[in-house]
């Protein structure tokens, strides 16, 4: 299992949340995904890493911006 968090501007709020979590859901194929806007953070558990170059697109599309991501 691979974790990724993403640090992400933008997230202000539930619905937020509910926007990015749904892209991710959308996009990849992911076990869990969680996001903070007190965070400004989302967790991502899946089974491959995610391609991150193309997420961080696929996030600006939405009106957010990804600032980094760490793999574990």
């Amino acid at each position: 299992m691979v974790k990724t968090t993403l640090n992400i501007n933008g997230i202000k709020c539930k619905m937020c949340e509910a926007h990015v979590n749904e892209l991710i859901q959308e996009k990849y194929d992911v076990k869990k995904v969680k996001s903070s806007a007190k965070e400004n953070k989302t967790v991502v558990l899946s089974e491959k890493e995610l391609d991150i170059e193309a997420l961080k697109g696929q996030i600006a599309d939405i009106g957010f911006e990804l600032v980094s991501a760490e793999t574990e």
